[in-house]
């Protein structure tokens, strides 16, 4: 059965090693869902964070190649064991005035934060799991969604 895992990477931080691990994952057909990366806290590296849907043959299949890589310094798995959180941000028409404090109660509820208001729109940011910004987005659809803009999942591992 095929489900969402979650990859921890440590790679050097250098140009072109994005581009290395992203074409790994073409040129053997898997399709990365999400990707983070970023500075870590070792100097000279940087963490990616990989959200790919693979059953446990293909995850295997994965992780022997990113190793084969030289820029990549470690992987772990870390999707049973990760603390996951995505940001967005969520531009709506609030022109109604009755939209508008509907909105904004929401946005209370699900703990965001309005980072920008016009007469026209207003932009909510929301940090969380990805089913908390699902269910956000699917309240506010029917008020008019101008643009949406999504991290992608990162995650970290819990304890040591």
């Amino acid at each position: 059965m095929e489900k969402y895992h979650i990859i921890s990477t440590l790679v050097e931080n250098k140009p072109g090693v994005l581009q290395k691990v992203a074409g790994l994952f073409t040129r053997r057909g898997f399709n990365i869902d999400g990707i983070t990366v970023g500075q870590s806290e070792v100097d000279g590296l940087a963490r990616m964070v990989i959200r790919v849907s693979a059953d446990e043959k293909i995850l295997e299949q994965v992780t022997k190649q990113l190793n084969k890589l030289v820029d990549v310094i470690k992987i772990k798995d870390i999707t049973e064991i990760s603390v996951k959180r995505e940001l967005c941000l969520i531009k709506v028409d609030i022109r109604d005035e009755k939209a508008r404090s509907e909105i904004i109660q929401y946005v209370d509820i699900f703990r965001g934060n309005i980072v920008d208001v016009t007469e026209e729109t207003l932009i909510i940011e929301i940090t969380g799991d990805v089913n908390k910004i699902d269910a956000l987005i699917s309240l506010l659809k029917g008020y008019g969604i101008k643009k949406i803009s999504r991290t992608g999942l990162t995650a970290m591992a819990r304890g040591v």
